[in-house]
């Protein structure tokens, strides 16, 4: 119920892992990733730094690997391999750029052993990551198909205003979903028509402009909406759930895939489309 909210969902705690022992693969994972949070690293990278440790975990455990010294660069090699036949959920495997992340993410861990005095040499230093794939020019919304998929939501319904809004500004400025879903509500001025990313990607901060059909549904939003969703006055975030809280990012994501099916648009990418459309129409 959550997830269809949109709401922020709490890690579960227990995940299994052999933490028996403060020297095990488990408990250095832990003090690694609090160390990337003490270092200010970002929430995405820490998010992508906990999921590729955990499917490591998992398969590390399934084959009685407990302690890091146990590890080997074969051993490191089969996970690669495993990894590349690995199937999701819904049947494809991972992308290459996921592997590259996952196995990427292992060699900044067993640096952090080595360089912490726990390994005396890092059996990922010299694994051959998969080569990066060729990118094509990104594919973009045409008209017809922006003006479907601005009409799905059902803008009599404060729900409807709301995601109306969201689509509108992710369009209208090329922002990224981690970016929206970090707005509080003094991030956008009306008044001056901008919008102010306090923290982009590498930490870079910027001003945007806003037009005047994006204007008119914030508006609308912050008149009707937001005051119907809003179940407390501590909440600061600008665009809120059906809990009246911060929207998931991962939820989002998935919402605006499922728009764009909706409105029989089967280009693949999903809040990333709608900035490549900005881009690109920017530029025309």
């Amino acid at each position: 119920r959550g997830r269809r909210k949109g709401g922020v969902l709490v890690p579960e705690r227990g995940d299994g892992f052999d933490r028996s022992s403060p020297f095990s693969l488990a408990s250095h994972a832990d003090g690694w990733l609090q160390r990337l949070a003490e270092l200010n690293y970002a929430d995405s990278t820490l998010n992508a730094s906990v999921w590729a440790l955990r499917l490591f975990l998992q398969w590390s455990q399934e084959r009685a690997l407990v302690q890091p010294e146990e590890v080997s660069k074969p051993m490191l090699e089969s996970y690669q391999g495993w990894l590349y036949r690995y199937k999701k959920a819904d049947g494809e495997p991972l992308s290459v750029r996921t592997q590259r992340a996952r196995l990427g993410a292992l060699q900044r861990f067993f640096s952090y052993l080595c360089r912490s005095g726990h390994l005396s040499a890092n059996p990922a230093a010299d694994l051959d990551l998969p080569r990066k794939p060729y990118h094509a020019l990104p594919k973009v919304l045409n008209e017809d198909e922006l003006r479907c998929l601005m009409g799905q939501p059902d803008v009599t319904d404060p729900l409807g205003i709301r995601d109306r809004a969201i689509l509108e500004l992710f369009y209208a400025t090329g922002m990224r979903r981690s970016e929206l879903v970090s707005l509080d509500l003094g991030d956008i001025d009306l008044n001056a028509a901008s919008v102010h990313i306090r923290k982009g990607k590498g930490g870079k901060g910027r001003l945007l402009p806003l037009g005047c059909g994006v204007l008119r549904w914030l508006e609308v939003y912050l008149e009707t909406s937001r005051p119907a969703l809003c179940v407390s006055a501590l909440e600061v975030a600008f665009f809120l759930s059906g809990y009246g809280e911060r929207f998931n990012p991962n939820y989002l994501g998935n919402w605006v895939r499922r728009t764009l099916k909706a409105a029989g648009i089967e280009k693949k990418g999903a809040c990333h489309l709608l900035r490549h459309s900005c881009a690109t129409h920017l530029m025309e």
